[in-house]
């Protein structure tokens, strides 16, 4: 194998080299059953106890909480931004959306073709350079849910702490954040993200939710949109995306080898600390998007002083091997994406191409 990528995209993202080792070497034969998983049953005992161990080891990590049950969905993220009011918002009720970037305003947009929606917090006026305070947040009367988006990949937000609702359920986008650090599972009453950011490849979503919110009945949509469904059929519906699930299994055994939730924080906040220090050390020339004290340990997000600077960063560290480093289309500037499986390494390795195009371009 020749020398691996400094991989810093967004997503889909870099995966641990040891689950796509172990990946490999059953690819093609798994367990002596003569078939790869890829090609076997979903309906057969083999497939069905990766399937099973996979469910395990998530609430495992998350400290195996009470009355909270795991779906192995697909359609990503952006399915949840739908079938969440459809199943969870119901006819004269309201749901409160916190505004934080992109990724949240793309939530509402579509929980508004659904029901009554409102904004229960924003930093627009900031241009989502902060995510709200808990004093910012507003909760109406009649709420179902108040949903958040945990990291902002696109500007770079994180939540530090996540807002106290009260009695009213607080749903989160974790795509871009999940298991990067500890969670209190009861804080939420449902969490969901796409798998292709920290927990394995694209084509399987997670969604970990109080059961009963899956349990709720909303016969008024299609059988495949409703979580009930799911729930009794054990996310076995109709066809799983057997082999993204034997993914998610993998790398969550690699995280239970990292120390767990605990262990990968540390790591991710050392990473994050590395490349903080080059933008915030360098005089002015690298300069921060997110305000410092919602700085996300995932996203890096960063520009320099002119437009034509940003392009030849990227163009160089292009050249360098690195890959990703562009900012979205959307907004530009630079962002290094260090999800759990990026290396330190890697990570050392911008910090010091950062430092060297200082010297030369300062």
């Amino acid at each position: 194998m020749g020398k691996r990528a400094y991989n810093f995209n967004a997503g889909p993202a870099a995966l641990p080299l040891e689950v796509l080792e172990r990946a490999q070497a059953e690819f093609v034969e798994f367990q002596g059953t003569g078939m790869s998983i890829m090609e076997m049953s979903h309906r057969g005992a083999v497939y069905e106890s990766v399937h099973n161990e996979a469910q395990e080891r998530l609430l495992g990590l998350l400290g195996n909480p009470s009355g909270y049950k795991t779906l192995f969905l697909q359609g990503g993220a952006s399915t949840q931004f739908a079938m969440i009011p459809m199943n969870l918002l119901p006819q004269g009720r309201k749901a409160g959306y916190v505004m934080t970037g992109s990724w949240a305003s793309k939530a509402a947009k579509e929980a508004k073709l659904i029901g009554d929606v409102y904004t229960a917090a924003s930093t627009e006026s900031d241009k989502y350079t902060r995510v709200p305070s808990q004093s910012e947040l507003e909760i109406q009367g009649d709420t179902a849910y108040v949903h958040i988006t945990s990291n902002e990949t696109i500007e770079g937000t994180q939540f530090a702490e996540y807002p106290d609702t009260g009695g009213v359920p607080l749903i989160a986008d974790l795509s871009s954040d999940i298991f990067c650090r500890p969670l209190e599972i009861e804080k939420f009453g449902m969490i969901y993200a796409g798998a292709q950011k920290n927990l394995g490849p694209s084509g399987v979503t997670v969604v970990v939710a109080r059961e009963e919110l899956l349990a709720a009945e909303a016969k008024n949509i299609p059988a495949v949109f409703r979580y009930n469904t799911h729930l009794s059929n054990n996310s076995l519906y109709n066809t799983p995306p057997s082999f993204s699930i034997y993914m998610v299994n993998q790398t969550l055994r690699w995280i239970e080898e990292q120390g767990g939730l605990q262990g990968i924080e540390e790591k991710n906040r050392a990473k994050a600390q590395l490349l903080y220090k080059e933008i915030d050390g360098s005089g002015g020339f690298y300069s921060g998007v997110a305000q410092e004290s919602s700085r996300s340990i995932m996203n890096v997000t960063f520009r320099l002083g002119s437009e034509e600077l940003d392009k030849a960063f990227a163009k160089e560290s292009e050249r360098q091997g690195f890959v990703g480093l562009k900012g979205h289309r959307s907004v530009g500037g630079l962002r290094a994406s260090i999800y759990n499986a990026v290396p330190r390494e890697n990570v050392e390795a911008l910090a010091d191409f950062m430092r060297d195009f200082v010297k030369r371009n300062g």
